[in-house]
């Protein structure tokens, strides 16, 4: 049919209908034969006291043809050409992709929306460009990406947060006005992840129709769901554009971030796997092919406390207990004594380490691990040589003052001399030392964000991802982290240049069940890196048995946080349990599918990950139980006529003491078929709170 562009994947239709302005008919399942009377079956009636004609949800609406909610498009020309309304007036279009041109002869703006449906994922990216056909200048103030929803999406799954407690979730009903989120801090920020779910009443994690989003943007964001008076609804995302921010010269153009998002009749489970598919296959970009390493991180061991000698003997122990990657985290560059002095000043101290940096990193390949490097490079402190030489290098707006952040201030990566003082420092020291790791902060929000007076979080933002590409492209074989005071900088787009997340400063491991949980709807284990901590959480005080911390971090990209010189012997022993138990395990955690299962005592959380043959499933008791006795585990997820060799894997033993008899299926290895896993389910042992054990399940 002319008039229907059909996009397919696995699972997944897009239908568009071909008119003045392209408009979504269908996004969900799959449908196979597209019918000749659908456009007269979704022919919408036109109601009393409105517009005499239909308005449609367009991919991009128009306040000026009468879309009154939130327009796709919102700018200027010196006050002029501020509501435009646009034509198709070319397309083109494949099985997994369309491209849509539409003019505005009036306003002299021209948009093309790009729209693709990835097969194998089902996942749907989409972007919008406009470019200015005058010569006289456009003021853009808004530009997002609009998707639709069915009527029966009626609740809404939102995240909010905050530094050490990230990837917080929020239901709320989703039937009239909406939701609205603005980020304004200049990275993605902990308060606001850019992700929602709409769905079907009452999803969860393994039933009901889910639609997911996500915008790939490390900046400033605006992310909204409506619902219009006639009941129609929609997701809007974009970049927040600071008044001023984008002036369209004649034949400019702006394009938005990109826009990812996809539906599943699976509930949240659907969405993670498609997610994770996608950002598997088209986000992560690993330098090697192999195992990814458990990390020491020396922070929460030593902090600003280096000694080359000391610093040697930690990466001894930590080698014998397992660790594969060992990371000197801040205080290695000269006049680094604390966190008020020397950011910008990437030059190694020479007092702390005499012999220079050399030995130490010869003496942790020779313990058969990689060696990593704590950076900082987008700040700079007053209290250095770099400020007192380039004060003007700052990202601030003359005459009025800056406020410090944490006792620091952000670069102006815009400036090509600061852009290229960060690359060369970066890459002499890429180039120096044996580094194959950077582990990348970024530490405060951003400010008066000002470049030669204008505001710039998008400049600034584009010319991180330009520094960024442009290292690598060096030194193709580095892995960067991308830390921001642990979660403030965790989206797709980063992504592309990083491979992993530290998910948070937060090490407490009962905060870390929810954040990772957060933060697992959208990125899979593989980059989510989880630490096991000290038995005293450095950011909330509580303390956690070894079980807690162990089995929290096993799941994600394994690390720990020790000074392994110090801790009792006993303790190094319960670490290197745990890493290699994360190592037998690993090749399955970060390729596998991952899932979680809906507990009857929602004090509990029950996730795991699967392949075609084997699954792992951990059960965590956050706190009390409702009952005395746990309820059975059923495994939504297995095969039904097939046969499974069921094994506990982990538990904490402190439980046993909660009862007299336990079920003697610990200690063995049973067979059970999938439907009675399914159906009747395995009896758990009863769970101290804040403790978790784990069972492995192989197909037979």
């Amino acid at each position: 049919m002319s008039q229907i562009v059909h996009l397919c994947s696995k699972n997944c239709s897009l239908i568009i209908k071909l008119a003045r302005v392209p408009e979504i008919l269908h996004w969900g399942n799959k449908i196979e034969q597209i019918d000749e009377d659908i456009l007269l079956s979704t022919e919408r009636p036109i109601s009393q006291a409105r517009l005499d004609v239909d308005v449609p949800l367009s991919l991009c609406p128009e306040l000026g043809s009468g879309h009154f909610n939130a327009p796709g498009i919102e700018g200027h020309r010196n006050g002029y050409d501020w509501a435009p309304v646009f034509n198709t007036t070319e397309h083109y279009s494949s099985e997994s992709c369309a491209v849509f041109t539409l003019r505005d002869d009036v306003a002299n703006l021209e948009l093309k929306i790009e729209i693709e449906l990835d097969y194998d994922s089902d996942v749907v990216k989409k972007r919008i460009s406009v470019t200015n056909l005058e010569h006289s200048k456009y003021y853009l103030t808004k530009l997002s990406s609009t998707l639709p929803l069915p009527h029966h999406a009626n609740e809404l799954m939102t995240f909010h947060g905050r530094w050490s407690r990230e990837f917080q979730t929020h239901r709320q009903a989703f039937s009239h006005g909406g939701f609205m989120q603005e980020n304004r801090r200049g990275r993605t920020s902990h308060e606001n992840f850019p992700g929602l779910f709409a769905g079907s009443n009452n999803f969860d994690q393994q039933n009901g129709q889910v639609w997911g989003f996500h915008l790939g943007w490390s900046g400033n964001h605006q992310l909204r769901a409506d619902v219009k008076s006639d009941g129609r609804r929609f997701v809007q995302a974009g970049e927040l554009l600071l008044a001023g921010e984008v002036r369209l010269d004649y034949m400019q153009t702006y394009s938005t971030p990109w826009l990812y998002a996809c539906a599943s009749n699976t509930g949240l489970n659907g969405i993670s796997d498609r997610f994770h598919r996608y950002v598997r296959a088209n986000i992560i970009r690993f330098p090697e092919n192999k195992p990814r390493p458990v990390h020491l991180n020396t922070w929460e061991g030593i902090y600003f406390e280096h000694d080359p000698e000391y610093i040697m003997k930690m990466a001894s122990e930590a080698a014998e207990m397992g660790v594969e990657r060992f990371i000197i985290d801040d205080g290695w560059f000269v006049g680094r004594s604390g966190e008020r002095s020397a950011l910008g000043d990437w030059y190694l101290d020479e007092k702390k380490y005499p012999n220079g940096l050399e030995p130490v990193i010869e003496h942790v390949n020779q313990q058969g691990m990689e060696f990593g490097l704590w950076v900082e490079p987008e700040m700079i402190s007053k209290d250095s040589i770099l400020y007192r030489e380039h004060p003007e290098w700052v990202l601030e707006l003359k005459g009025y003052h800056q406020p410090s952040g944490r006792w620091q201030y952000v670069l102006n990566l815009q400036n090509k001399d600061c852009f290229n003082y960060l690359f060369e420092r970066l890459s002499e020291l890429l180039t120096r030392y044996n580094i194959g790791y950077l582990k990348w902060d970024m530490n405060r929000e951003l400010v008066q964000p000002g470049h030669v007076g204008r505001p710039a979080v998008n400049g600034q933002t584009k010319a991180l991802y330009a520094l960024l590409d442009k290292l690598l492209a060096t030194h193709p074989k580095v892995e960067i982290e991308s830390c921001s005071s642990g979660g403030g900088r965790i989206d797709f787009e980063i992504l592309k240049r990083t491979h992993r997340f530290w998910a948070s400063d937060c090490n407490d491991a009962l905060e870390r069940q929810t954040i990772q949980r957060g933060m697992s709807y959208f990125f899979p284990p593989e980059v989510m890196g989880a630490h096991i901590g000290p038995d005293e959480s450095h950011t909330t005080r509580r303390c956690h048995h070894i079980n807690m911390r162990g089995m929290t971090a096993l799941s994600g990209h394994m690390g720990v946080e020790l000074d392994p010189v110090k801790v009792p012997a006993e303790e190094k022993q319960a670490f290197a349990h745990y890493i290699a138990l994360h190592k037998q395990y690993r090749p399955l955690l970060h390729s596998g599918r991952s899932f979680r299962l809906n507990a009857s005592d929602n004090r509990q959380h029950i996730s795991g990950v699967q392949s075609d043959d084997e699954m792992l499933i951990t059960v965590c008791q956050l706190a009390m139980p409702d009952y005395a006795l746990p309820a059975p585990l059923r495994i939504s997820c297995v095969e039904p006529g097939a046969s499974y060799q069921v094994n506990l894997v982990e538990m904490p033993e402190t439980s046993f003491q909660l009862m007299k008899q336990r079920p003697s299926w610990l200690d063995k290895t049973l067979i059970l078929s999938g439907d009675n896993l399914r159906e009747i389910g395995l009896t758990l042992p009863i769970l101290d709170p804040e403790s978790a054990l784990m069972v492995h399940l192989k197909r037979i």
